[in-house]
């Protein structure tokens, strides 16, 4: 029989792009022997630590990936009027590959129409008519769930409008308005308005990407496991030129998602290397092993487009990267959890 491995989730958010978690949470889940001891997420990743969490108290791993399944069906359906059938049309000549729909979709006139007025307006113009789009799919997660002290610990990083600093919410604390304040961008939705129990005050949230994508340190618990595995769906590096507003804007949002994760990463590295240095004596903090589930290549093709418009298309062709790059990890890696870091601190984010 072989070793049970325990590990932490860290899921990034990314909008749809997080689909790509959907295909690497497929898989983790089919393996009996990976114990999943504690997730954090944020945005499309909070959405998928909520689905696996529920899933999986009401109908175990199975339950978990029919759960993952559903949310995406859900998310993929979230599409702006008429896009759809304007897809439909031209889909068959773009090869149907996901990069050749993120590029179609940029240059569409529909898109930029769309990223022009969300440019020059605000959420807030819409007044009382305002609906955020997706609230009815998170409030149709099962909380009791969701919030049970059994299963893994689930952790959701927003960030506080007043104060700029990451709020994590875990336990009986989540609900839809923290999915929703954890997955705000603030060009595209009104900030998600909350009753903070921990300051007494009404605060407004927004994106949690801006301060934790995602958020470590709730990870570093002593009842968890040292390893973390991240899910990783921002491109930590983009060899071409970002030279129109689109691409412009889409490189500057991943940089400013990624800031807040390499920071912590940094540090991670300096603690690992004061303990192997003899500065520090060991045990005074975590050793966190940190590994790293991406594909940056193929997330390359991408592009801001195909993150703010769920296609089923590229949903579908994201999960199954996600799968193989589970598969590739597992394949290379197995052995080193619980025994050993796989990313290079040093060499990556030093």
């Amino acid at each position: 029989m072989a070793e049970v491995k325990r590990i932490n989730l860290a899921l990034q958010g990314g909008g749809a792009h997080g689909a790509f978690t959907w295909g690497v949470l497929d898989v983790l889940l089919q393996d009996p022997d990976l114990e999943i001891a504690g997730i954090s997420g944020t945005s499309a990743g909070a959405m998928n630590g909520a689905a696996l969490k529920a899933g999986m108290l009401e109908g175990g791993r199975e339950g978990a990936r029919e759960m993952l399944t559903w949310l995406w069906e859900q998310l993929g359906a979230v599409t702006a009027p008429g896009f759809e059938a304007w897809m439909t049309g031209v889909a068959p000549g773009l090869g149907l590959g996901a990069g050749s729909v993120s590029r179609a979709i940029e240059h569409s006139l529909p898109f930029m129409a769309a990223d022009m007025v969300q440019r020059m307006t605000t959420p807030y113009l819409y007044g009382p008519f305002y609906a955020h789009p997706l609230r009815k799919v998170a409030e149709q997660f099962h909380y009791d769930k969701v919030c049970d002290d059994r299963g893994p610990k689930l952790f959701i990083c927003a960030t506080n409008v007043r104060t700029g600093k990451a709020r994590v919410f875990s336990g009986m604390e989540i609900d839809t308005d923290v999915l929703l304040a954890s997955a705000c961008l603030p060009t595209l939705f009104q900030a998600v308005e909350i009753d903070d129990a921990r300051t007494g005050r009404r605060d407004a949230f927004w994106d949690g990407g801006y301060t934790g994508n995602p958020a470590l340190w709730p990870l570093f618990e002593r009842e968890l496991p040292e390893d973390v595995v991240i899910v990783n769906i921002n491109p930590l590096e983009r060899e071409e030129l970002p030279v129109t507003p689109q691409q412009i804007a889409n490189r500057v949002n991943e940089i400013s998602f990624n800031a807040s994760l390499m920071s912590e990463l940094r540090a991670i590295g300096f603690v690992r290397r004061l303990i192997d240095q003899g500065v520090m004596e060991r045990g005074a903090m975590r050793e966190v092993n940190v590994h790293m589930i991406a594909d940056d290549d193929f997330m390359n093709e991408l592009s801001v487009a195909t993150k703010t418009t769920p296609v089923p298309l590229v949903l579908a062709q994201l999960k199954a990267a996600g799968q193989a790059a589970a598969d590739r990890f597992l394949g290379a890696h197995r052995g080193d959890l619980n025994v050993r870091g796989t990313v290079s601190l040093s060499s990556t984010y030093g």
